[in-house]
């Protein structure tokens, strides 16, 4: 009777140690993370600034260029912070280090949709406004739930939130 309990108790201990070592299922953490140089939320969102950025292997001048962004507003995601330094990705997944002072907070999404349909109103049923097809850059105006409202070359319309890369899918802005 006693090595039965001993071994019930044993088993338990085992149990609890196995969960708090990260065998036991995790709960998200609500609290985003924050850049320790910014303490912005990270990831985010942000454009090139200018017509060319150097992308390289480390957050330094001293390490490698491994290829330059070439298109102005173009949507980047920061994924890391270092000094002046942030790591970026872009819509295809390839990322690398970029200096501060080469991106804007003014956002921008790239369509990535083969034709995506510009409405006057966040609905499938309203009026079009226009049709962007895939690459066209947009300045970032406000977002609901599926939509976001863009402007692209004087023309202003609200696009499904599936069409673009750029904003987050739960990401609201006034």
């Amino acid at each position: 009777m006693r090595r039965a309990f001993l071994a019930a108790v044993i088993l338990a201990m085992s149990a609890g140690l196995a969960a708090a070592q990260g065998d036991a299922p995790r709960v998200a953490d609500p609290t985003p993370q924050l850049g320790p140089v910014t303490n912005l939320p990270l990831p985010r969102f942000v454009s090139i600034k200018g017509g060319e950025a150097n992308v390289r292997r480390g957050p330094s001048l001293s390490h490698r260029i491994d290829w330059v962004f070439q298109r102005r507003n173009l949507p980047v995601e920061i994924t890391a912070e270092y000094g002046n330094w942030r790591r970026v990705r872009d819509h295809e997944g390839a990322g690398g280090w970029v200096h501060y002072a080469l991106l804007s907070g003014v956002r921008h999404v790239l369509v990535t949709a083969e034709v995506a349909a510009l409405h006057r109103d966040p609905s499938p049923d309203a009026p079009l406004a226009a049709r962007a097809e895939r690459g066209v850059v947009a300045r970032l105006d406000e977002c609901v739930p599926d939509w976001c409202e863009v402007t692209t070359d004087g023309i202003t319309g609200w696009i499904a939130k599936a069409d673009i890369w750029g904003v987050a899918p739960d990401e609201i802005r006034d």
